[in-house]
């Protein structure tokens, strides 16, 4: 197959993908939308496949096969609340892959040097596209195949990291190696030095040294990120894909790796800046893993949190008519959407004012809770952003918080001293109600003690928060 065909296919599947990204920013386009994305994804894997360099075709089927199985099965058991830690481990593989295709490009490129030019002529695929390459051009694919590594590299250990304080299993709490940000900076000069050696060396030693210190900053930059800003972590390492896989594209000459990447790398950097926003955040604090710790001493919170049953919760939601719904984590845990569908059915059907509030952070993956209460059939166009709706809490009857606690807690306002002190939060204490469901009374998955829990006009709703809507449900007349 000629690469005529190959270049129209990658145009094809570059502008599928465009329109998968842009049908993604509604609801009701995103299901559209993932097939504009999987058609492409599949055109592009044939194409390349029967494109020119083609070969080794058995081992090509077999691995396919291997890593649509694998993808397969882990799509078909994962839990909503593992969406988060998969994505990580995604972005790891994506980083890993740049990695082992940079190295491939440097021993190709060995040994490509090492032949006559009789022998060159015989080349195909990759190494012919090398065989044509003059000095100035040698040095500008070690320079891309370098920048691929490193940013793969970093991509790999930080969503490592990243899928370990999602998962539990590393510590939330934003932690550095004593040194902190001087750490960093040592390891960044190390690869800037590494990398002007490998260009004028050409040897596997400094680009070996330049990986290393490039995996310790993805390592160090993720462990000093606290847990309540997990949900920037995860954009900014999809933004880290994507450049990875763009220096990967320009090594290999593929002009639809570089698209994708650009692609995925511009729209995980916007997403970021968006959510940093939202989080008063410095975006570039965010990239040197400055961000998620405290100042001084946090505020003391006083009061009590005073307890309600199912049947107050439900006298207070029928008399109620205007009711706002914040959902969080908690929610996906307990896997409670359905629940709070069939509830949010049955306020609207006696003709109460029912909407939910949507923070930009809120779960720990952009876009998680609207996901949840799509897959639930809650109607789209009573889930709000948070600048559509915070102006409206001092007019609303009821709120009900289900399993969020940074978003919603006063401190961001109140305490400078917080972890999340300037961030902008759902103002929900100032409706005449709150109700918090919540299963206990800890602080938390990123350990910030939060006031409203104490506030005059709030109760905690105790339980797992699906066996507590089901015992509320029946008591909404």
């Amino acid at each position: 197959m000629d690469f005529g065909f190959t270049t129209a296919a990658y145009v094809v599947a570059a502008v599928l993908f465009i329109l998968s990204l842009g049908g993604l920013s509604g609801q009701e386009s995103a299901k559209r939308a993932v097939w504009y994305g999987i058609v492409g994804m599949g055109l592009a894997v044939f194409a390349t496949l029967i494109g020119p360099g083609a070969g080794l075709w058995w081992l090509s089927i077999i691995l396919v096969a291997l890593g649509g199985m694998i993808g397969f099965q882990l799509a078909s058991k994962v839990e909503m609340t593992q969406m988060p830690e998969l994505v990580a481990g995604m972005h790891a593989l994506v980083g890993l892959a740049a990695v082992f295709v940079g190295f491939n490009a440097h021993f190709e490129l060995g040994r490509v040097l090492l032949m006559d030019d009789s022998a060159k002529k015989a080349l195909e695929g990759f190494a012919a596209l090398l065989a044509k390459k003059d000095a100035v051009e040698i040095n500008i694919l070690r320079v891309e195949a370098a920048l691929g590594i490193w940013i793969g590299a970093v991509t790999f250990t930080g969503s490592v990291i990243a899928y370990g304080k999602l998962s539990g299993k590393v510590t939330s709490a934003a932690t550095k190696l004593p040194g902190g940000h001087a750490l960093n900076a040592g390891a960044a000069i190390l690869s800037l030095i590494c990398l002007i050696w490998y260009l004028n060396s050409g040897g596997f030693f400094p680009l070996l040294i330049l990986t290393i210190a490039a995996l310790f900053i993805g390592y160090h930059l993720i462990m000093g990120i606290g847990g309540a800003d997990m949900p920037v972590v995860v954009s900014m390492l999809n933004s880290y894909s994507g450049w990875a896989a763009a220096a990967i594209g320009f090594s290999l000459g593929n002009d639809l790796l570089i698209v994708v990447g650009a692609l995925v790398g511009s729209s995980g950097a916007i997403l970021s800046y968006i959510m940093c926003k939202a989080m008063n955040r410095s975006f570039i604090s965010v990239i040197l893993g400055g961000f998620g710790g405290t100042s001084g001493p946090a505020m003391e919170v006083e009061g009590e949190q005073i307890a309600i049953d199912a049947e107050g919760v439900a006298a207070a939601l029928n008399d109620a008519d205007s009711v706002i719904i914040i959902p969080g984590y908690g929610m996906a845990v307990a896997q409670a959407q359905q629940s709070v569908s069939e509830l949010t059915r049955k306020l609207r059907a006696k003709g109460k004012n029912v909407r939910f509030a949507i923070h930009p952070v809120a779960g720990r993956l952009p876009g998680h809770m609207n996901v949840l209460l799509a897959e639930a059939k809650v109607p789209y166009d009573i889930v709000l952003e948070m600048d559509e709706i915070n102006e409206d809490f001092p007019d609303t009857d009821v709120a009900i918080v289900i399993g969020s606690n940074d978003i919603v807690n006063p401190a961001a306002q109140e305490d400078p001293n917080s972890p999340i002190a300037g961030m902008p939060v759902l103002e929900c204490w100032k409706a005449k109600q709150v109700f918090v469901s919540k299963r206990g009374q800890g602080t938390g998955y990123s350990g910030i003690e939060n006031p409203l829990f104490y506030k005059e006009n709030t109760r905690m709703f105790y339980g797992d928060a699906k066996q507590s809507l089901d015992k509320l449900l029946p008591m909404i007349d």
